[in-house]
């Protein structure tokens, strides 16, 4: 039987991941609010969900912000319903070696990786808990084991694993799971930067990703969206506090 349909919050959904993810899950059955940090660039997504005969919701919102997170997280239980479902995808990167990173550049990423999933996850959580249903995927990444010029990013996706074992506990009682994906490497905008960033061709990095990947070709969006669909089903309800690597190959 199909899952019961419900609210889904997916963050950064604007463009890569989390747009795949909105996609997949309004194809799953749920509606889907469609969050990024400009409302404006969420409109393909919803479009695409909704000329499927999907339900989706455009909302703008800064998810470092605790004012901003309140307000659409207000949006989308009004519009949708309550959200019993989130997707904490927003992400930025901003690399640099140690003695080059800025402070606002560390603060920035800290800012929308952890303080963005804290407050999206303890605003959600108080539709969740009420519903007696909820799943809450935070997106870390492989960058967690430690990646040459991110030590902010790296910092952010490892300090997520913690957070996601520690809700997974917390709100476990409540029948709420808490999951993390880390992704290897993923052909989105933002491994385009890092090839740009490093002075190298995208196809030659992409091509010397796929080298270094045992399935021999890098990640595409919807290999994380696929799982992420499978956490926030109703059958994964034993699946809680996991950091599962999306990655091509085996990592620890």
């Amino acid at each position: 039987m199909p899952d019961t349909p419900r609210v889904a919050i997916v963050t950064g959904a604007a463009r890569g991941i989390g747009a795949a993810t909105a996609l997949r899950l309004a194809a799953d059955g749920h509606a889907v609010a469609v969050v990024d940090l400009d409302e404006g660039a969420c409109a393909s997504t919803v479009d695409a969900i909704t000329e499927a005969g999907g339900r989706a919701l455009a909302v703008g919102a800064d998810v470092s912000d605790e004012e901003s997170v309140a307000v659409a997280v207000e949006a989308v239980a009004t519009g949708l319903g309550a959200p019993t479902i989130l997707v904490n995808n927003a992400g930025i990167i901003r690399d640099n070696l140690l003695f080059k990173m800025t402070t606002d550049d560390w603060d920035a990423v800290m800012g929308v990786h952890l303080r963005g999933a804290f407050l999206m996850s303890r605003a959600a959580q108080a539709h969740m808990t009420k519903e007696g249903f909820g799943r809450i995927v935070n997106l870390s990444s492989s960058s967690a084991q430690g990646n040459r010029g991110q030590a902010n990013y790296s910092a952010a996706k490892a300090g997520l694993q913690g957070f996601t074992k520690t809700l997974a506990i917390e709100l476990g009682r409540y029948g709420v799971t808490v999951n993390a994906v880390a992704p290897g490497f993923i052909q989105t905008d933002m491994t385009a930067a890092t090839a740009e960033r490093i002075g190298m061709p995208f196809e030659e990095f992409l091509k010397a990703a796929a080298s270094a990947t045992p399935v021999a070709r890098v990640g595409q969006p919807d290999d994380i969206a696929h799982t992420i669909s499978f956490l926030v089903s109703e059958g994964a309800g034993f699946v809680s506090g996991q950091v599962i690597y999306v990655a091509g190959g085996p990592l620890d």
